[in-house]
């Protein structure tokens, strides 16, 4: 992998980050866990900006083997003569914050720009909860997701796992048992600078590791969080990049930024599952940093950036469908 970066960290990013700096806000990582999501959704709340509209959002609760679990689903403006395809986001932030309200945003978004259901899964937060709980409700939510999707209103055959960040690792994760079990074929994968291996050994790490908001602090607090003890690293539920096959696995969309600590395992994530012969569609947004979904409200490049994600989503669901009745509103 690449020991830089060729590219120039975008303006508005530069003076977002001395900003921040200037503000002398606490480092996530410096408070408890309960304040650090607290602090992180008041961030994403003041840097996401106005999301599209969609039709309507309808809060449910399954049963899992461990307890309910929340999931918020949206729906887009128009209702299509055939069932629409799903997506099943997992949120960002380490494993230790993030929430649906944090990427409230960003699935009205692939909503609307993807013209296909979104469900988005609150799964179980460390430390409270240790992996592999989050990998669990991640599995778990997936299969729901497609023994419901009739009842949803999407089609089966449709499917997409999704995430950014940690939600990356959890989606990559469940399209690997989804594999492994024998799960009904899922129709792709899209991995938003994913977490691929909790070593954190790749040289983007030591390149971006400070100044580019995720510090190699925050990542390391965020793996203490999450992971029982060392040899959880190696384990595939936890580094599928460390995964003895990649072959067989749905086709992927993956995506990092050039300024992301993450990068270098994202490739190399992009790398092994088309050596093992999936289809892979790689985007780099060069000038970019890690979390940039989350900052579409104040960088314009992080909004075009989504916006182009979103197409190749929808291309990836083949959800050019049909417009013909217009959905009535609800603000649920």
């Amino acid at each position: 992998m690449s020991e830089g970066n060729s590219g120039n960290l975008d303006p508005q990013l530069v003076e977002l980050l001395q900003s921040l700096k200037n503000a002398g806000a606490p480092e996530l990582q410096t408070l408890s866990p309960p304040d650090a999501r607290a602090a992180y959704l008041k961030g994403v709340q003041l840097l996401s900006g106005q999301a599209p509209d969609i039709a309507r959002t309808v809060n449910k609760r399954f049963d899992a083997s461990d307890g309910p679990i929340a999931i918020r689903l949206y729906y887009p403006e128009y209702e299509p003569q055939s069932s629409l395809p799903l997506v099943v986001y997992f949120h960002g932030g380490g494993w230790s914050f993030g929430s649906i309200e944090t990427h409230d945003n960003v699935c009205r978004t692939l909503c609307a720009g993807a013209a296909c259901i979104v469900a988005s899964v609150d799964y179980r937060l460390a430390p409270e909860h240790k992996f592999p709980m989050a990998v669990e409700d991640a599995i778990a939510a997936s299969l729901w997701a497609y023994d419901n999707a009739s009842v949803l209103g999407a089609d089966p055959a449709r499917i997409v796992l999704a995430g950014d960040s940690a939600g990356a690792n959890l989606a990559a994760v469940a399209s690997l048992a989804a594999r492994d079990r024998g799960y009904p074929d899922l129709l792709g994968q899209l991995l938003i600078y994913p977490a691929t291996d909790m070593a954190m050994s790749h040289p983007s790490h030591k390149v971006f590791g400070d100044g580019y908001r995720l510090t190699r602090p925050l990542m390391v607090w965020s793996s203490t969080n999450y992971l029982r003890d060392g040899p959880d690293i190696m384990d595939p539920r936890a580094s599928p990049l460390r995964a003895k096959d990649h072959s067989g696995l749905p086709p992927a969309i993956i995506v990092t930024a050039g300024f992301d600590p993450l990068r270098d395992e994202a490739a190399a994530y992009a790398a092994k599952l088309r050596n093992a012969g999936v289809e892979v569609q790689y985007r780099c947004f060069d000038n970019l940093i890690h979390g940039f979904i989350n900052l579409t409200g104040v960088v314009d490049a992080a909004a075009r950036a989504l916006e182009e994600i979103t197409v190749m989503v929808k291309n990836t669901l083949g959800a050019n469908i049909a417009a013909n009745k217009r959905c009535r509103r609800d603000t649920n």
